[in-house]
This record gives C-alpha cells, sequence and structure tokens, in this order.
C-alpha cells in the first residue's frame, strides 16, 4: 500500500466486495471496487463492465513488456496496446503512458515505415550569367550502344536551361574531365559545378580540375537529389524520349542524342519563358517546322551584315534576360507555394539523437531507417550533419526529410506517477566476473533489493533549512513556458505531487521554472533561484578535491558505484523553508516538502550528510554528492564493503538509483575520468573531439 496511486485508489473505493458502499454506487461508471484483497476500477467498455486489475508502479513495465513487446504482441501501435491493455489492467495515466512507451520503443523506430517528411522548399538563387553554375549527373547504365557506350555524362546550365549530353563507355573521373574540357572551350569556365556525392565526382582529378579552373564544387546532400532536381528532372526527361525514338534493337540512341537535344533547345523552358537556344545565341533556331512554313510562304530568309546581326543579337539578348529573371522569379514562387501547401517546418538541434532513412546494401530502391545517431552541426537551412560511429564515414551530411527524432525510452516516461524501476535486474554486473563471482552478486543484490529504487527515499537525521534576510521576500515573474514543453510541464508537476515532493501552497514568495536539456535530449525540470540566493545565507561546507578522490581510486582493483535516486529530494526541508521555494506553474502555486535543485546551499547540505552517514567507510569510499564509489584490492573483501555502506544508506533512510549502479567493475568511470587498474584516463567523449580532429594535410 505504500504505492501513491493505490493510496488514491482506496479513498475513492465505492463498493467493497460487491456491496456498495453508497447509493447506486455499483451502477456509476467508472468506479473503484476492492475484491480479494485486490483493487480494481469498473468501467464499461464496448457495453459490457469490464473490472480492471490495478496495476502497482513497480509491475506497469512487465503489463507493458508483454502488451507490445513480446512475439504475442506484436508491436502493435499504441492504440491498440492500450485497447490490449485496458481490457485487464488500468493505471493512472495510462494513455500515456502507453503512447510514450511505444513511439520510444527501438524496433518500431527502426521498423517504422517511411514517413513522407516535406519540410518547406528552399528555391536556390536565381543565376543570371549563362554557364556561371553548371550541373553534371550520370544516367545509366544504359543498354550498350553499338559504339560501345553505356551511359550519358548530363550538363545542365542553370541560367539558360541548356543541356549538353555525351555518351561515355565508362563513367570514369577521366572521361567526364575530358568531356567538360570540350565543353569549357565553347562556353567558358563556370564559376560553380553541382553535383550528386557520386564516385567520379568526388575523385581527385575531379577535385584537381576545379581547383586548376579555380571552379567551385557544389554537392547535395545524400539520398536527397532534389537539390539538383534541374537535372534530375532533365534526366528524366531524356530517358523517356530515348525510350520513344529508339529502333527496335536500342543499339542506336547514342547516334539519337543530338536530335533530341535539339529538340529540348529549341521549345521554350517553363520556367525562362524562353527556349535554351534562344538565350545561348540571342536567336530562334530554325528547325524543320520554319523550313515548312518558309516552303508555303515561298519567302527566303532575308540577308543581313555580320555587323547587323551581332548588333540584332546583343539587343534582343539585353530585352530578354530581365524577362527570364522575371519568369524565373515567379516559376519559383509558384513551386514553392504548391510544395509548401504539405510541408512542415521541422529542426533539429545539435545533440538531438535521429533516425536516419538510409538505402539498403542489397537495393538502393529499398530504406530503412538506421540510428539512433546524433547531430553534431547544422549546415544550411535543411541539411544536418550527423555522427554514425561504425561506419565507413562516421560524419555524413543528410537532409532533413531523411531524419526524424529519435525518442529514448526513459525509465521515468514509462510510468504515470514517479520513476519505474526494474530493480536490481537494472543493476549493471561487471562482464569480466567469473560465473561463481556473478552469480554471488546475484544472490547479493536479491538480500538487498529493497535498497534499489526508482523512488527516492526519506533521509532521517537532517534537513536542509533556508535562512533569509528579514522583512525580504522575492517574488519573480513565472518565465513564460513553450507550448510544446507544457505537457512535460505539467506531467513533472504531477509526478512530484504523488511523490509527496511539492505541495499546493499560498506563499508570498515565488521563483520560477527553467527547462533545461539532458545531454540525453529530454528535459529536466528546474527553478531559477538566483534571485532568491541572493537574499539566503551561503553554507561554505567544504566539497570534496576531485582529484584527491580519483587518486585515492587509482590502485583499486574491484570497484562499484551506488548512484541515490534523486538524491536532492531524499531531504527534507524545514517547516520555515518550505514556503520559500514557491513557484508557480498553468496548475497551481506550490513549493516544495524536499530539497530542490538549484539553492546554492544544497550542495553544502547533502554533502554534509553524506559525510555523515559514510564517515566510517571513507577508508575504502570514495564520495561525491550522490556518487558513491566503493573499491577493494580483492574480491573477497569487496560485496563486504559494499555491504556495509548499503547498511549505512539504509538506516539514514536513503534509496540508490538501480539504473546508474554497476558492482564488481575493473575499470569505472567517476567525475570525467575513467579509474582503475592503476590507471586514470580521462572519457572518451570529454577528448572525442580532439581524436577526431582532421590529421593536417599541409605544413
Amino acid at each position: 500500500m505504500g504505492d501513491p496511486m493505490l493510496i488514491n485508489a482506496r479513498e475513492q473505493v465505492t463498493v467493497v466486495s460487491g456491496v456498495p458502499q453508497a447509493p447506486n454506487a455499483e451502477k456509476r461508471f467508472p468506479h473503484f471496487a476492492v475484491n480479494n484483497d485486490l483493487f480494481y476500477r469498473v468501467s464499461e467498455i464496448r457495453g459490457e463492465n469490464v473490472e480492471q486489475l490495478l496495476v502497482p508502479q513497480p509491475y506497469q513495465r512487465m503489463v507493458l513488456d508483454l502488451a507490445h513487446n513480446d512475439a504475442l504482441g506484436g508491436h502493435l501501435g499504441a492504440e491498440k496496446t492500450e485497447a490490449r491493455i485496458t481490457d485487464r489492467f488500468y493505471w493512472p495515466g495510462i494513455g500515456a503512458t502507453v503512447k510514450r512507451y511505444c513511439s520510444s520503443c527501438p524496433v518500431c523506430q527502426l521498423t517504422a515505415p517511411a514517413p513522407h517528411y516535406r519540410n518547406r522548399l528552399v528555391p536556390l538563387p536565381i543565376i543570371e550569367v549563362p554557364f556561371e553554375r553548371i550541373a553534371m549527373d550520370i544516367v545509366g547504365p544504359l543498354e550498350k550502344s553499338a559504339r560501345g557506350h553505356r551511359y550519358i555524362l548530363v550538363v545542365l546550365d542553370y541560367a539558360t536551361r541548356y543541356p549538353e549530353a555525351v555518351p561515355l563507355r565508362n563513367p570514369t573521373s577521366k572521361a567526364i574531365a575530358r568531356e567538360l574540357f570540350f565543353l569549357f572551350s565553347r562556353t567558358g569556365l563556370p564559376r560553380e559545378i553541382l553535383t550528386d556525392q557520386g564516385t567520379p565526382f568526388m575523385s581527385r582529378v575531379m577535385a584537381d580540375v576545379c581547383k586548376l579552373f579555380q571552379i567551385k564544387q557544389l554537392r547535395t546532400s545524400v539520398y536527397h537529389p532534389q537539390t539538383d532536381g534541374l537535372v534530375e528532372r532533365f534526366n528524366k526527361t531524356l530517358k523517356m524520349m530515348l525510350k520513344r525514338v529508339v529502333q527496335r534493337d536500342g543499339r542506336d540512341w547514342d547516334h539519337l542524342l543530338p536530335a533530341l537535344l535539339f529538340a529540348i533547345r529549341e521549345v521554350p523552358q517553363a520556367s525562362t519563358g524562353f527556349s535554351p537556344f534562344e538565350l545561348v545565341y540571342g536567336r530562334r533556331p530554325r528547325g524543320l517546322l520554319d523550313l515548312v512554313k518558309e516552303t508555303w510562304e515561298s519567302e527566303s530568309s532575308p540577308h543581313k551584315s555580320l555587323i547587323e546581326h551581332i548588333s540584332q543579337m546583343r539587343e534582343r539578348i539585353s530585352k530578354v534576360m530581365p524577362l527570364v529573371q522575371k519568369h524565373l522569379q515567379k516559376a519559383q514562387e509558384a513551386q514553392k507555394r504548391v510544395y509548401n501547401r504539405s510541408a512542415k517546418l521541422r529542426q533539429f538541434q545539435v545533440g538531438d539523437r535521429v533516425a536516419v532513412l538510409i538505402p539498403t546494401v542489397e537495393s538502393r530502391f529499398l530504406a530503412k531507417w538506421q540510428g539512433p545517431y546524433e547531430v553534431v552541426e547544422k549546415v544550411g537551412e535543411v541539411n544536418y550533419r550527423v555522427h554514425q560511429p561504425g561506419k565507413r564515414k562516421p560524419y555524413q551530411i543528410y537532409h532533413i526529410n531523411l531524419l526524424k527524432p529519435w525518442r529514448d525510452r526513459e525509465v521515468s516516461a514509462m510510468v504515470g506517477v514517479g520513476i519505474e524501476s526494474d530493480g536490481v535486474a537494472a543493476v549493471h554486473i561487471a562482464a569480466t566476473l567469473s560465473k561463481p563471482q556473478t552469480q554471488e552478486v546475484k544472490e547479493f543484490l536479491q538480500r538487498n533489493k529493497g535498497m534499489f529504487s526508482g523512488l527516492p527515499g526519506h533521509a532521517t537525521g537532517i534537513k536542509h533549512d533556508i535562512v533569509t534576510e528579514p522583512h525580504v521576500k522575492v517574488r519573480v515573474k513565472p518565465y513564460r513556458i513553450p507550448e510544446a514543453h507544457r505537457k512535460a510541464v505539467s506531467e513533472e508537476v504531477k509526478k512530484m505531487l504523488q511523490l509527496d515532493v511539492i505541495e499546493e501552497s499560498q506563499s508570498e514568495w515565488s521563483s520560477p521554472i527553467v527547462l533545461v536539456p539532458k545531454p540525453n535530449g529530454t528535459l529536466r525540470f528546474c527553478n531559477d533561484f538566483r534571485k532568491f540566493n541572493e537574499v539566503s545565507k551561503f553554507d561554505a561546507y567544504p566539497m570534496p578535491r576531485v582529484d584527491e578522490l580519483i587518486e585515492k581510486l587509482g590502485p583499486a582493483r574491484y570497484i562499484t558505484t551506488l548512484d541515490l535516486t534523486k538524491g536532492y529530494w531524499q531531504i527534507p526541508l524545514t517547516k520555515e523553508a518550505r514556503e520559500k521555494t514557491a513557484f508557480s506553474t498553468l496548475e497551481g502555486h506550490f513549493h516544495y516538502k524536499r530539497m530542490p535543485f538549484g539553492l546554492h546551499s544544497a550542495p553544502a547540505t547533502f554533502q554534509r550528510a553524506m559525510d555523515r552517514v559514510l564517515r566510517p567507510y571513507l577508508r575504502y569510499t570514495s564520495l561525491y554528492l550522490d556518487d558513491i564509489v566503493i573499491f577493494s584490492p580483492d574480491w573477497e573483501s569487496h560485496l563486504p564493503r559494499v555491504q556495509t555502506v548499503l547498511d549505512g544508506l539504509r538506516k539514514a533512510g536513503f534509496t540508490v538509483n538501480p539504473e546508474k549502479s554497476a558492482v564488481g567493475m575493473e575499470e569505472a568511470k567517476y567525475l570525467g575520468y575513467v579509474v582503475g587498474r592503476g590507471l586514470v584516463k580521462p572519457q572518451f567523449n570529454k577528448v572525442e573531439a580532439i581524436q577526431n580532429w582532421p590529421r593536417p594535410l599541409t605544413k
């Protein structure tokens, strides 16, 4: 009956062993009932009375695992999983719990069908000078022609949409460079070349060519060809035309490319409003239809001198180019307007964990979610650099449409009334221990399972008091909470009420709340006590020196780490101090009953409490706030030492977080270092940026 949920249910029971405690109590739905010392919520589902057994908090995770993760659960969605559970069980907030649990399921996140994420369209800049920016791509492999060609090098000018298509036997970087020389001899050197990340375009040869001619290389992000959509759309048109005009054997397609290019260059392009030929040469091309028209009209083309021709061409281009820019601007705005109708603005922050939609090795056309990976940099408006440990390229740039947020399955997010714990099963046991030692640890943990809990304990023998200046009260207006975070704040307030950490208040004091991002991307509920700390007395109790604690652990052979569950919340406040910690949310005005984070004297109070509890064991313990390390030179003395520490914590009323505890380690992470085996090393994530820094290539 220590579960807050069961306490609340007991107060609302209206039927006991089938006997109503109030008139017509059994006819009102839902209502709470007791049968054979078990609590039920009686509800009407699909026209039937269903007795839903109330599940205490320690067992909710097991029910969720069976209902969703098991083979008979089938990893169905949140709605069906909730329906399966509520036919039999119930606990407060079950709907939100199931939804969070299913959305954070790693299997479901990696196997979910690819959604059609569509971020808002970011138009490319309009290029005004012909052949200042060109785009390149490779079409193929196609059916081998009679001359041995299997690929097509496609080059497209962004200003005029003028296309070039050159047949290739093999799409090597040398062959592409050779054809580019021929193109540049006719069009001049471009300033920019846009390509995808295909091997020929990423080669050293292409890099040398661009460096030689001072051409800037632009690349699309992987698996997102829309960045180079102009050339991709032209590829589709060219392949469709080839399919329609090739002969039966299909071996003459390379002979037909010039004719098809003329056909494309001759007609007006939708975005510019003019034909590519006209924009490049300043005149309309003379084609087959012109020959027919001239024949019917029996008129020959008027003779013009060279000077007249050049003068008219310049005049025509000067009139046409402003119209082209205007048409391009209108076309981009229309495309953006249509595209953005179903687009949704999404953003990621550095440090966010994401899943990436990547084509499989077996087929480029099949894609699956992979991850979780971490966002390390935002590149432009819609691209992100993602860290993929273990990949050939550990850092890769992806378009936002290929990313979705990864939801970590946090223990705190899976419960309705607090922090669920798997108990001693969640304690990490060193893999380096022998089988007899591992079994010994398991038996040891079972004997002490009452100490390991996801719920904070209630320390005895110490209380935190806050001494403030007389006749001074601090009232700071609450900060605005974003709409997206209000639900999280509401749930946190409910959880703290159920854990008896806070209570409703009529205090004249008020300090605003703030949401601080955790390293895993979730939010921590805190208070901004800066103004309050200015008028409260500071406690100068000394904190341990980190270097001395680390040095003490160096020669350890076996190490056990213990982390207290919400350590500050295990220390009560004095009645006089409670009203001074008040804060306001949309749910009302509250103050703390337990010591909150953010008070400048809280670390001193907590360290003083831990020093009192563990002072008899300092010979083999290292203590910094709620991080406790027990070390031993041999296995025989190790578990007895851990037992004495647990006994001291139990006597003082503290509980240990099983998720953050480990037993029998040869090496352990502590205060930013890795200690054990006579060594002290920095943690990898503290020096990762230095280790991954690229090796210098120049002096």
